[in-house]
């Protein structure tokens, strides 16, 4: 075989590897997405959030999952945290307006935001991430939730326990979910219908929730609490409107969306923002 030919092949076979993954550059942002095909971590300039002052109704999960979180950026002991509960109530808001105010505090934390569709490769990423082991990592899963034949949360477990390396000690998962137990209830009860061994069938599952060393429930607000969103936003952009406007308004938006929520707060102030012509 001529020296020319082998020279072609070789060049061919370079061609169709993979360039091999540059190594992450922590410096370059304070959060990351994980993407895949290729695997890589990408720095998010600018993080999509809110100011942890406006989030209304849920001062309890604030003050527990911001101490937990500044352990955990101290080198301290921390749980992993699941916040669950109803839609649009600031569950993946706060997570992200506690990691802006912990780097207030001049702690160097990062945000690392992880799909649900990607934990399967999360072994990949922790390694990454135990290999800056001089950094501290918020791994962000965020609207988790697993269907009857869904296995991915059989990766989750590896974020969780770690097997037996464990899991990295410069890392915690902090994950979002509107169920408790990241199922459908009547998929639960499905299994425990048609089981042989009811009480085995859906240990593996729902256990799965159980180790998270934080639960955090999220509820719907009520009435104030949704107006006092509203202001709080009004407050902060420099919006002005008349109180009983304000109130009217809100209120048939809310009606007409049939919820009420963190979520329709916000939107309602999106709109009523762009009739008084302030930009957020």
């Amino acid at each position: 075989m001529s020296e020319t030919l082998l020279t072609r092949i070789a060049e061919a076979l370079e061609r169709l590897s993979p360039a091999p993954a540059r190594a992450p550059r922590f410096d370059e942002a304070e959060a990351f997405v994980w993407h895949t095909n290729p695997e890589r971590l990408d720095p998010v300039r600018l993080v999509n959030r809110v100011d942890l002052s406006l989030l209304v109704g849920v001062n309890r999960a604030r003050d527990i999952l911001l101490e937990n979180t500044m352990h955990f950026a101290q080198g301290l002991p921390a749980n992993n945290a699941l916040l669950w509960g109803a839609r649009g109530m600031g569950k993946s808001s706060l997570v992200k307006a506690i990691h802006a105010k912990v780097r207030a505090e001049g702690l160097d934390l990062k945000l690392v935001e992880l799909s649900r569709e990607d934990l399967p490769t999360v072994g990949m990423l922790l390694r990454h991430l135990r290999a800056a082991s001089e950094r501290r990592f918020i791994l962000f899963c965020d609207d988790l939730s697993f269907s009857h034949d869904d296995q991915h949360y059989k990766s989750l477990k590896a974020v969780l326990d770690g097997g037996i390396e464990g899991r990295p000690e410069n890392v915690i998962l902090y994950a979002t979910s509107n169920r408790r137990h990241l199922m459908p209830r009547d998929m639960i009860e499905n299994e425990r219908s048609s089981a042989i061994n009811p009480s085995e069938a859906v240990e593996e599952k729902v256990s799965l929730s159980d180790r998270f060393g934080l639960w955090l429930g999220f509820h719907p607000c009520d009435q104030d609490d949704y107006l006092a969103m509203i202001r709080g936003y009004c407050a902060a952009y420099g919006v002005e409107v008349n109180e009983e406007t304000l109130r009217a308004e809100a209120v048939e938006w809310q009606a007409t969306r049939g919820s009420r929520s963190g979520r329709v707060a916000w939107q309602f102030f999106t709109d009523l923002a762009a009739r008084k012509g302030v930009k957020v």
